[in-house]
């Protein structure tokens, strides 16, 4: 889609602060895990059924961008559209707001992973890099990791949800996965009976979190979809990933706030908030994240998760 907060300040200063949703708190004071995905495998596999309907929506919509349609831009939108970034959570009319001003001469694609969340619904991950300008100037060579969910709504796909996470290296002390980062890993506790997860998504979201507090990984990975997709600074997870790499690290201080819930469908459902917490496991300034749950067989699981990292303020000149 587009890399309108991320990018620059200056590109929604004049329209957006009337037409965001932006949560409660939008300074910094949540943090997310910092190597809590240290494990990271290379990539998630790609749903064939998904990857070729929902990539040309994807690529359709930064078209679009590409030649600043506004209307365009909007009209492949849900009026329930929610955007996540560093900065804020926004509406329709303040991501639509955003690409105004904004001069985009070239778009990279990249790294596409899809997954199916129901018969009507499906979230697609990607690498975006660009040239060009955000109000007059250059936009920042760093790429970025997109993910984006589209549901069909009356035989029409629109984006529901986008996120966007500013790439970055893996951190020098990150753990690889392996018997070594098997080895450090703190055991679980003896695990017990698992309650279903709940129909409320927040509920379900804090449940993920006490299953990681109480380092219960069997617990967590039930909540999980086979073919979940995980997204962060510095990579993609698959599962398997995602199970290996929250066992490096103590996210006992986790504290969660300022949720919001956008409804997909009937059998799915997405909610960010955000994240703070203590020690090395927390990035110092918080964070943003964001999972969809989809209901298959009558069990609700988390198919995508997306974290993106509140980044300190711009000193004012």
């Amino acid at each position: 889609m587009k890399r309108i907060i991320l990018l620059a300040s200056l590109l929604l200063a004049a329209s957006a602060c009337t037409t965001s949703t932006q949560a409660p708190s939008n300074t910094n004071t949540s943090a997310t895990p910092a190597n809590t995905n240290a494990a990271a495998t290379p990539r998630a596999e790609t749903n064939p059924s998904a990857d070729s309907n929902i990539t040309a929506q994807e690529k359709q919509i930064w078209e679009e961008i590409k030649q600043n349609d506004a209307d365009g831009f909007a009209a492949m939108l849900a009026d329930d559209f929610v955007y996540v970034s560093s900065d804020g959570v926004y509406d329709k009319a303040g991501t639509v707001a955003g690409i105004k001003g904004l001069a985009v001469t070239d778009v990279s694609l990249s790294d596409w992973r899809t997954a199916m969340i129901g018969d009507d619904a499906a979230v697609v991950t990607y690498t975006v890099s660009m040239k060009g300008t955000s109000g007059g100037q250059p936009i920042p060579a760093t790429p970025v990791r997109a993910g984006s969910v589209w549901v069909n709504r009356g035989g029409k796909w629109l984006g529901v949800f986008h996120q966007e996470t500013e790439s970055e290296p893996m951190p020098t002390d990150a753990t690889p996965a392996g018997k070594d980062a098997a080895a450090k890993a703190t055991p679980a506790a003896e695990s017990k009976p698992a309650e279903p997860a709940s129909d409320d998504p927040v509920a379900r979201e804090k449940q993920v979190w006490d299953a990681l507090k109480k380092k219960d990984y069997d617990r967590f990975a039930s909540l999980l979809a086979d073919d979940q997709i995980e997204v962060f600074a510095w990579g993609v997870n698959d599962k398997a990933g995602s199970v290996e790499g929250v066992k490096q690290v103590d996210l006992s201080s986790g504290v969660l706030s300022d949720f919001k819930t956008i409804k997909i469908s009937d059998d799915a459902t997405a909610v960010t908030y955000m994240v703070k917490g203590s020690g090395s496991a927390f990035s110092p300034n918080g964070a943003r994240a964001s999972s969809v749950w989809a209901k298959r067989d009558g069990k609700w699981l988390a198919v995508y998760h997306q974290d993106t990292t509140i980044k300190p303020a711009a000193a004012k000149k």
